[in-house]
């Protein structure tokens, strides 16, 4: 059995390799070289295609001489790079002059279209992982306190409604105020850049300035990650792990919210430990 590995950034798509290896597929790579880790050439796959973002004729060519008529899309392409550093061959081309709208759903769900034209079906992303798929409740040692639960009923309503215009998937909230939303920069930096306002809120209060520790925000932080309302599994699936677990400690985050079965744990329990070290509270919904 053959499949197609169309792999973009980050770990998720090593992943994929792995288990579809474990479960019996013979796996041909289409490495996005601007993106994809080096680390995939080292995994098993039956062949590893180097290709840069915008080759979507040659993607097509390769998959079609290699026999493959389905694949899997994992691990991201950077927003900016599709926006800034993509240089596309005349079908992609065609493709975006086509699109009236240019956010992640339209332009990979058009190029999803063009491959399934082309006789090739995109299989869900999370199809061979879902024993890391956020289960449903309280997955750390400790429940979230009932200030973070408020910041968390805010934060999805805000990141949900973010979400149907494919801004951003991630909302960073303290004391009902929210503080960060993700547009094309990413989760990660959506929280440091959190954290950065918090601590410049610190420096600047009156309140420090008279020598008092009191302030109108905590410096705790509620991170909420939705899926998008018709969230489509085959891409641009939410992922978090361990680094998110760092990068939250180190922006003086407290409790992270996921959606239930829409949201990989890269990292499997070990998330859950480096949460329950860092005294995160990780609850899925």
């Amino acid at each position: 059995m053959k499949i197609g590995l169309i792999a973009g950034n980050g770990r998720f798509p090593l992943l994929v390799l792995e288990a579809a290896r474990a479960q019996g597929w013979e796996v041909v790579v289409a490495a996005i070289k601007e993106e994809t880790s080096p680390a995939i050439c080292s995994l098993g796959a039956a062949a590893v295609h180097w290709l840069s973002l915008g080759e979507l004729s040659r993607l097509i060519e390769t998959f079609k001489r290699e026999g493959i008529d389905r694949a899997i899309m994992a691990g991201q392409v950077k927003h900016q790079q599709i926006f800034s550093n993509i240089k596309p061959d005349w079908k992609l081309a065609k493709l975006l002059l086509s699109l009236g709208v240019r956010n992640t759903d339209t332009l990979i769900g058009a190029v999803a279209n063009v491959l399934a034209e082309e006789g090739i079906s995109l299989m869900d992303s999370t199809s061979l992982l879902e024993p890391l798929l956020a289960r449903p409740g309280t997955l750390t040692a400790r429940s979230p306190s009932p200030a973070e639960q408020n910041d968390i009923a805010y934060g999805r309503a805000v990141a949900r409604h973010l979400a149907q215009y494919d801004i951003g998937q991630t909302v960073v909230v303290a004391e009902g105020a929210c503080i960060a939303v993700e547009a094309m920069e990413g989760t990660d930096a959506t929280i440091v850049r959190a954290g950065e306002i918090m601590a410049s809120l610190d420096e600047n209060s009156p309140e420090r300035s008279l020598g008092s520790s009191s302030r109108t925000l905590r410096r705790a932080l509620t991170v909420v990650k939705v899926a998008k309302p018709k969230q489509d599994m085959r891409f641009d699936v939410p992922v978090v792990g361990v680094r998110t677990i760092e990068i939250m400690r180190g922006a003086g985050a407290s409790c992270l919210a996921l959606d239930a079965g829409k949201c990989l744990l890269l990292d499997g329990d070990k998330i859950l430990v480096a949460a329950n070290a860092a005294g995160v509270a990780l609850v899925a919904d």
